[in-house]
């Protein structure tokens, strides 16, 4: 059986800023690869360049973007011209008509049919690059025009080899040491008028180049490096050399269909199994590679962007810890662990050449979001035995340095380390988002407990961080039920609304952020005077008017305006940290409660332009929804044994993981 037919790539690509049906991107790529492909349905859109209701195409762009809010690098357009050329002079000048339901959107192929241009434009993808296949129905004036994006561009062909090579160092909000990508486009010489074909100066950012095209069916391979002009060319041969359209193609299937295997369902409908599988195409889209092999000795090698040096070793980037270490990582656990610990080893790569481990990174380190959760990510490989002692060892250094000093710029660290070692807590007159600060750096602190433990520490170390893991309990008040925040003097604000976002909050209001505290959640029942009582101030949260105040932010943010668009009370299953709320339930002994609401949320997802019920974020949400319907869910990544899962009815009639028969009753038999 094959399941690529099941994945809509578009799920979740109806969204604008102020509104998120996903945030997502159209990815034509193979699983975890160095840079993927989609149309490019409005450059003006900054970081929403492509909307699925849009029935216009610019071009095709190949692209690493993880989010919208981060924004796209190494990236450029290919444009197909015949007719009357335009947009010589920007690459949003001019575009053309195509019909979406025509379209071919796959994992494994992209098909575009330009109406102006009468040209089909294909793309397949391979691990640093693709190959694409175009047919021109009009035969005037054929071209392929390359535009660039961002930043510093310039292109050159060479006519005898048909080699077009380039180099772009544009990128987003990282600050890398020498960047450049290089592009190898490779052609037939005998397809192209060299006579004819030529570079042109493009709005500020370098020169674009248009290839004259004398061939109406034309193909083409393209590969990228962070590395030289001769390892671009190196990796488009080792990707494609001799290889026809349908062999990459094959090959690109082959692989899809291999991951999205991992995971095989009998759903109770058609309606379920396209959502599944493209919830879980989604899952195998980020982190990307950002290691290649070495020319000469075939071992592995990188840019790095901190030194901006060629270095030994894997890489990867384009991922947000903040939001992925609850849901991507525990499931690579289960269906990716090999390639989970090459991820890892990749991780801290960047505390081994930057001095400290990611927390953002989208090519350099961007830093987002607040907190080190990587915390986690790490701690949960290291229980379920994923990586080796030495990576283990090498990434708790990093851990502990991030946990007592503070990083050299915001984007580095856990913010707020120091004072949170000195209070127990991140006051708020020094830092916004405290009461997330610390309840992520007492996690974070657990997570250390966790590694220190499986590395053999000794006892003292272990107790002194997992007493730090308790200084969540510093900022319980016992007067509302909510976590809040502190002044460097150990005092509330006097003035409380617990429907305010922002402030001390992140991404949310006391609702939200009041529990976070996946390590411990008998600690924090204990606050509210019992599990009764907590699983009250659960059902109150549920019942509550999905409303809210902005004054933390002074202004709406896109979440707000989706917790209040499907009503499930203060529970933002639109952002994750309303992720576990309803498996609370369970974890405190009401299964019932929890599959009950987990079913209703599970509801709210579909296989569609408009199918998530707010950013997916780099397959977290996918995750969240693959773990709901087969009815477990981490809700403590780090926690030795099964206790950190939580149960839940299965809403698939039958699952089989990695080949073998799902059991969700017995956890242990696929994490360990």
């Amino acid at each position: 059986m094959k399941y690529i037919p099941y994945v809509n790539i578009r799920m979740g690509t109806a969204s604008v800023s102020r509104f998120s049906h996903g945030n997502t991107l159209p990815y034509t790529q193979l699983p975890w690869a160095m840079a993927g492909f989609m149309p490019q349905t409005n450059g003006n859109g900054g970081g929403w360049f492509f909307h699925a209701d849009d029935r216009c195409v610019e071009g095709i762009r190949l692209t690493h973007q993880p989010s919208p809010w981060i924004g796209d690098y190494g990236t450029f357009l290919m444009a197909p011209q015949a007719g009357t050329r335009v947009f010589y002079e920007r690459w949003d000048g001019g575009w053309s008509g195509y019909r979406p339901e025509e379209a071919i959107f796959r994992p494994d192929l992209l098909k575009v049919n330009f109406l102006r241009q009468r040209c089909d434009f294909e793309v397949t993808p391979t691990e640093r690059g693709g190959m694409i296949r175009l047919s021109y129905r009009m035969q005037k004036n054929m071209g392929l025009t390359f535009y660039p994006l961002k930043g510093n561009n310039d292109w050159q062909y060479d006519a005898k080899t048909g080699m077009l090579s380039g180099w772009t160092d544009g990128h987003s909000q990282d600050k890398p040491v020498d960047f450049r990508m290089y592009i190898a486009v490779q052609f037939d010489p005998c397809d192209i008028d060299a006579d004819a074909s030529h570079a042109f100066s493009c709005d500020g950012h370098g020169n674009g180049f248009h290839m004259a095209v004398k061939n109406p069916a034309l193909t083409a391979k393209i590969a990228i490096s962070y590395l030289s002009r001769e390892q671009a060319e190196y990796n488009l041969r080792e990707d494609m050399d001799g290889r026809s359209f349908e062999e990459v193609q094959k090959a690109a299937e082959d692989r899809w269909e291999e991951v999205l295997h991992r995971i095989e369902i009998d759903a109770v409908d058609d309606d379920q199994m396209r959502t599944f599988y493209s919830c879980l195409y989604r899952t195998f889209l980020f982190p990307h590679k950002a290691y290649e092999h070495d020319m000469e000795h075939g071992e592995n090698v990188y840019y790095s962007p901190f030194t901006g040096k060629k270095t030994k070793g894997v890489r990867y980037t384009d991922n947000g810890f903040w939001d992925t270490y609850r849901t991507v990582y525990p499931l690579y656990a289960m269906i990716a662990r090999n390639e989970y610990a090459e991820m890892l080893d990749g991780f801290v790569a960047d505390y081994r050449d930057g001095g400290w481990l990611p927390r953002w990174p989208s090519l350099g380190e961007v830093g987002c979001m607040p907190s080190t959760l990587i915390d986690a990510v790490i701690a949960d490989a290291a229980v379920k035995g994923i990586g080796t002692k030495a990576l283990w060892t090498e990434a708790l250094e990093g851990m502990l340095r991030h946990a007592n000093h503070n990083g050299p710029e915001d984007r580095y660290g856990r913010n707020g380390a120091e004072l949170y070692c000195k209070l127990g807590y991140v006051p708020r007159d020094k830092y916004r988002e405290s009461v997330n600060l610390t309840l992520d750096a007492a996690y974070g602190d657990y997570c250390i407990a966790r590694v220190a433990e499986v590395l053999g520490y000794d006892s003292e170390f272990i107790a002194n961080y997992d007493r730090r893991a308790k200084n969540y309990q510093k900022l319980f008040d016992p007067a509302t039920g909510f976590m809040r925040g502190k002044d460097e003097h150990g005092d509330m604000k006097e003035d409380f609304d617990p429907l305010t976002w922002g402030g001390e909050y992140t991404e949310g209001c006391a609702w939200q952020s009041s529990f976070a505290v996946p390590h411990d959640i008998g600690g924090l029942a204990a606050l509210y005077g019992g599990t009764d009582n907590m699983i009250e101030k659960l059902d109150e949260l549920f019942a509550a008017k999905p409303e809210y105040a902005v004054d933390g932010y002074g202004m709406e943010i896109h979440e707000m305006t989706e917790l209040a668009a499907i009503d499930f009370g203060q529970c933002a299953i639109s952002n994750q940290p309303s992720f576990h709320f309803p498996f609370l339930f369970s974890m405190l002994g009401d299964e019932k409660k929890a599959s009950a609401w987990v079913k209703a949320l599970c509801g709210v997802f579909h296989a569609t332009p408009t199918g998530y019920p707010g950013d997916e974020d780099n397959g977290t949400t996918s995750a969240w929804y693959i773990f709901a319907v087969l009815g477990i869910y981490p809700v403590c990544p780090g926690m030795p044994g099964t206790a950190g899962y939580a149960k839940t009815d299965m809403l698939v009639k039958h699952a089989k993981i990695c080949g073998k028969e799902w059991d969700h009753t017995h956890i242990e038999d696929y994490i360990f």
